[in-house]
């Protein structure tokens, strides 16, 4: 696939409601704007190809690669936040908003079990798009993320059709809310009220449904970003994100040797690091399941069914770190969590929609690990465990 050009911008006055700047927001939800993930586009993006105007722009992921080979993930456009008190616009109210997702997408399965954590499945609807790319329009040369089509059935079980604008793909999604739209990422936030996208950034979702959400959450006292621990926090997701969940991209999307080398080598760097860590307390921000452990997780359950071979990142697999391999299967057994995991959705995305990687699109056996067998992380003591709480 090549890259196309730029949609034309509007003007700042002209943004569509859903493109709303932070400024002047003081929810919780806000202090995600320092995140560095927040300054990065989700996973698997791609672009508007028939625009005519502006520098050229990238298609899908695969394509955000720069002159010397390195991939560059590219930023989130709809940034509004959901407050508490509606004071920015978008209350949390329940039954208003509805949540896209791919389960094959790390950055949309995050947000889902942030979802599954705090209790919100009753409060926010979700449809999840079928894993493998399919051209979006007769004519060109886009992929991008399909739903089941009205009627049809689903071509790997447990994908949808969009219940609400009945699209076809998501980007008819992103360009009902904004013609000019080049991007068609999941996760999306959208408001039935208002029909249009309220914020596509992981990361600011995932402290939306944390903080501002509690009134109508079966599970409120969940916190996933307290208080005290924000600074430790906000340390590990400096690192974390991106040497581990950009960094199997920058090695899988790496399209000169120089790059990849140095992305595989802060990755599992940056892999023994946590390694380390998680041989002396039980969470990787400390003793209390947060955010970080979210984040990390949705990178590491995919390791070695996917990354290992399709992103080239070979050195090690996670079972081969006794405190890493036994930190997944907590997590994984979590109430709520290994729902949100599908192994046949993620296998099926990553080696059937990026053919300059995998050409012939073969789903490799894999290992067929159970994350289920028993862990050993009760040996450590937890200070905070949502299934504790639940």
């Amino acid at each position: 696939l090549s890259s196309s050009p730029a949609s034309p911008r509007l003007p700042v006055q002209q943004l569509p409601a859903g493109r709303r700047s932070l400024v002047g927001v003081t929810s919780a939800a806000a202090t995600s704007a320092s995140d560095p993930a927040a300054t990065s586009a989700n996973s698997d993006t791609s672009a508007n190809p028939t625009a005519s105007a502006g520098p050229a722009m990238v298609q899908t992921a695969v394509q955000e690669t720069s002159a010397d080979g390195a991939f560059k993930r590219t930023p989130s456009a709809f940034r509004s936040l959901i407050t508490a008190d509606g004071s920015s616009g978008f209350p949390a109210v329940a039954g208003r908003y509805h949540l896209y997702v791919s389960y094959a997408c790390p950055w949309a399965c995050r947000c889902l079990m942030t979802l599954k954590l705090k209790g919100l499945e009753d409060a926010i609807s979700v449809t999840v798009v079928e894993p493998v790319w399919k051209k979006t329009r007769e004519g060109e040369d886009h992929f991008g993320w399909p739903f089941v089509p009205p009627g049809g059935t689903a071509v790997v079980e447990g994908a949808e059709s969009d219940p609400l604008n009945k699209a076809l793909f998501v980007r008819d999604v992103y360009e009902k809310a904004d013609p000019y739209a080049a991007k068609f990422s999941v996760p999306v936030l959208w408001d039935k009220e208002t029909g249009t996208i309220v914020n596509n950034e992981s990361s600011e979702i995932m402290r939306m449904f944390n903080s501002e959400f509690n009134a109508i959450a079966k599970h409120p006292q969940v916190d996933i970003y307290p208080a005290h621990l924000r600074a430790a926090i906000d340390e590990v997701n400096e690192w974390v994100y991106p040497s581990i969940n950009n960094g199997v991209y920058r090695c899988g999307f790496a399209t000169k040797q120089a790059p990849y080398e140095e992305a595989f080598k802060e990755l599992f760097s940056a892999l023994g690091r946590c390694e380390d860590i998680l041989s002396r307390q039980r969470f990787i921000a400390g003793d209390t399941f947060t955010e970080a452990d979210i984040r990390l997780f949705v990178t590491l359950i995919r390791f070695d069914e996917v990354y290992v071979v399709h992103f080239k990142c070979n050195r090690n697999f996670i079972r081969d770190f006794p405190n890493l391999f036994n930190y997944t299967k907590e997590i994984f057994q979590l109430p709520g969590i290994a729902s949100t995991v599908n192994m046949a959705h993620i296998k099926s995305h990553y080696f059937r929609s990026h053919p300059s990687i995998n050409p012939f699109g073969i789903i490799p056996g894999g290992q067929g690990t159970d994350y289920t067998m028993p862990h050993d992380r009760s040996r450590l003591p937890d200070v905070a465990l949502p299934c504790g709480k639940m």
